[in-house]
């Protein structure tokens, strides 16, 4: 298959620029077994059996966009990908002219920047006053998605953070956990679905376009992840007792697959460049929750290859006809695997 295969339509009103007013306040399109259906996403408990694993990704958005300025005077944009020490970071870099190595980025309260090196297409840079945790929680702001068109305010403080995120390394939300409100959380506790936590810190290669049109020359991304033996050990319950491993978004999917990547199921704490498209065959998860994707993205290649292409892509349009609401703040659908001998 080829990127041009995962294109569809997309009306740039579609895309949420705002979180719905209740956090469990958006659809959720179901596709299970080919089948669709339209409903809310405080229909999503009816859809769970007993015994069934639901796999929460606990990371937390760090305030991981800085703004700063040159010594020439020139504005630069700083984007914070993954803290390599207390005083060390790997960064994207946006400016009218990349600065060189030895130069100096200046941001606010007499606070500076030296960069390092380059490393491909992010920089490594070093500050000498300040740890960037320090920086981050002082002037830092949440980096919203590129097609959020306007800049963060207080309320993606809270609202473009899960309710269970508690390491923080990300730099975008796993967002199929935004819709997950206490009312929902409680209600699944009472019916007795099991839950799981594991930890994968997204990176902003997850907005990435695929620049190939032939995906096997497609470079993905690293993003670093823990699957603990715990997680592993209620997984094996679940399949002893006959549930289902339902993985909230497609961050836990990677992770879970990333750990049976051998074919058996077990801990693992590291980077990730597993990239899951049609023709992949699933080890662990057997239905998941996700938001809608991109055009053209990893991401709905792999949506694609665990519900099928031809559903989802007819979903999407679907969808799009329904005026759905897309990406990071819009609604959200349930699926579940496709046989494997389908497409």
């Amino acid at each position: 298959m080829r990127r041009a295969d995962f294109y569809y339509h997309l009306p740039p009103e579609l895309i949420a620029q705002r979180p719905p007013a209740e956090r469990s306040g958006a659809r959720l399109l179901t596709l299970d077994g080919g089948q669709r259906q339209d409903c809310l996403f405080t229909d999503l408990p009816r859809l769970l059996r007993p015994h069934d694993l639901l796999v929460f990704n606990n990371t937390r958005v760090m305030r991981a966009r800085l703004f700063g300025h040159k010594e020439t005077g020139g504005q630069v944009e700083i984007l914070v990908e993954r803290l390599l020490e207390p005083d060390v970071a790997l960064t994207h870099l946006r400016a009218s002219k990349r600065p060189r190595p030895g130069s100096r980025i200046d941001l606010s309260d007499g606070i500076s920047l030296t960069v390092m090196a380059r490393d491909g297409a992010l920089f490594r840079l070093r500050s000498f006053n300040a740890t960037f945790d320090d920086i981050m929680s002082s002037q830092g702001h949440l980096p919203l998605p590129p097609y959020i068109q306007r800049p963060d305010d207080t309320a993606d403080e809270s609202r473009y953070q899960t309710l269970y995120a508690s390491r923080e390394g990300a730099v975008a939300a796993p967002t199929a956990g935004l819709h997950f409100d206490e009312a929902m959380l409680r209600q699944l506790d009472a019916l007795g679905i099991a839950r799981a936590e594991l930890t994968l810190h997204v990176g902003a290669g997850t907005f990435q376009p695929v620049r190939v049109d032939d995906l096997d020359q497609h470079d993905m991304h690293a993003e670093w992840l823990e699957v603990s033996a715990d997680v592993c050990d209620r997984i094996a319950t679940t399949r002893r007792l006959g549930g289902r491993v339902i993985a909230i978004g497609t961050t836990s999917v990677r992770s879970l697959e990333t750990a049976a990547a051998d074919g058996e199921l077990k801990s693992y704490r590291g980077d990730s460049r597993l990239f899951i498209r049609p023709g992949y065959r699933f080890r662990v998860v057997d239905a998941m929750v996700t938001n809608f994707h991109l055009p053209e993205s990893t991401l709905l290649m792999l949506v694609s290859a665990f519900a099928g292409y031809q559903p989802v892509m007819t979903a999407y349009r679907h969808a799009v006809a329904e005026r759905y609401r897309f990406f990071s703040y819009g609604d959200a659908m349930f699926l579940t695997r496709k046989n494997d001998a389908a497409f």
